[in-house]
């Protein structure tokens, strides 16, 4: 903090620090249409307001519930949940309440103060800082009011609040746009990647045969107890570890390391795992290790000269596949595709040749799909980064 910027507690600086009260408390209903009613999941962490996710309550409601009017120019800070995340009134949303996850911090208009500046200033890592030092190390969700009035606020000159200001919106706006254009660069990305993937699966080359899963593939292995000491040092894999669409695997231990009771099946190098639980998320992996699988999980065995196992691969993360299973694993509690839904899928199939080419320009884009995916998700972790120096920077006397 600059030497010579007095500091000051934020409830010195405000006339009013409340928050507000949900209207099922006091026997009201949210309704389709009527007074805005904002909660934590109605702002986004660029501090906008989604009016797409705003409820709405009756205009009886919004005079019964008196202490949660929102008034232009008020702050809201989320003091539950998603802590520390803001949003400034204005009178396009107006009228409008918001509930109790929300304080509603309203500044005195005598003090030389500009609202947007401390608006910014609740967005440093000085007062996230300061919420972490509330905390004590607990693992807490919640502020209180009495926490949020004794944040302490920098307060240079009121025109050095407005350079600040400016500057800030300004550099904010080009970051903005620079995420937005890395976000929809790694959206093609993927597009072009699925869109690939559909054509190959799509497709009904010449000499292509038609055939189902069933006769393509089996399940050969049977469960085995993963406490028999020959088992226990081999690695399992459940959905949780295989990340949807990539086939890649994730915080893997062995069945002695994860305490395993219950029968899993023992898997290959050759077999391609598929989890059968919720198909839309699209866990497909390629294992090259031997290992034992959840029970929740197909390990399929790719008939040798009739179909590859990139392939089979592939085929699985398909689109036309993953309607298919999604289609047929409708149930009354967790989504789930059986064994007879699965192999009576129908497929063209090319010859081995043909499929193990088809397979690798698919594992190659896949690759360089993976490999800009990487770069937009470091662009966008490096801007948001920037963003918080600028914003340290700024109530630290440095821009």
């Amino acid at each position: 903090m600059k030497r010579g910027w007095p500091v000051a507690r934020l409830g010195d600086l405000t006339d009013l620090v409340t928050k507000g009260t949900t209207p099922t408390s006091l026997g009201h209903a949210f309704v389709e249409e009527g007074i805005n009613f904002v909660k934590v999941e109605s702002i986004n962490t660029a501090g906008q307001f989604i009016k797409e996710k705003f409820a709405h309550i009756t205009p009886a409601c919004h005079s019964v519930l008196a202490r949660s009017q929102l008034q232009s120019g008020d702050i809201l800070f989320s003091i539950a949940g998603a802590l520390g995340r803001t949003g400034f009134v204005t009178d396009d949303i107006l009228p409008a309440n918001t509930n109790q996850a929300l304080a509603i911090i309203r500044l005195k208009r005598d003090v030389g103060l500009s609202p947007k500046f401390v608006l910014k200033a609740l967005e440093t890592g000085v007062v996230l800082a300061q919420i972490e030092s509330f905390k004590g190390g607990v693992a807490q969700q919640n502020l209180s009011l009495a926490q949020v009035r004794d944040f302490q606020i920098a307060l240079p000159p009121l025109p050095e609040q407005h350079r600040i200001v400016v500057l800030l919106d300004e550099a904010f706006e080009g970051i903005a746009t620079a995420k937005a254009n890395a976000k929809k660069n790694l959206q093609n990305a993927r597009a072009l990647f699925e869109s690939h993937l559909h054509s190959v699966f799509s497709q009904r080359g010449e000499g292509w045969l038609e055939t189902t899963l069933g006769e393509v593939c089996t399940i050969t292995s049977t469960l085995v107890d993963p406490r028999k000491t020959e088992l226990l040092g081999l690695t399992h894999v459940g959905a949780g570890n295989i990340e949807s669409k990539t086939g890649g695997f994730i915080d893997l231990k062995t069945a002695g390391e994860e305490g395993l009771i219950s029968g899993k099946f023992l898997f290959d190098q050759s077999m391609v795992l598929y989890s059968k639980i919720r198909p839309y998320l699209m866990k497909v992996a390629r294992p090259d290790f031997v290992g034992l699988c959840s029970a929740d999980m197909y390990p399929l065995a790719p008939t040798p000269n009739v179909v590859t196992r990139n392939y089979l691969f592939h085929l699985l993360l398909s689109k036309e596949f993953t309607d298919y299973a999604i289609q047929g694993s409708a149930r009354a509690g967790m989504p789930k595709v059986n064994r007879e839904h699965l192999f009576a899928f129908r497929v063209w199939l090319p010859d081995v040749k043909k499929q193990e080419q088809l397979a690798a320009n698919l594992d190659s884009l896949r690759q360089e799909t993976q490999r800009l995916a990487a770069i937009y998700s470091h662009k966008l972790a490096a801007l948001q980064a920037l963003k918080k120096s600028l914003l340290h920077q700024a109530f630290t006397g440095e821009l």
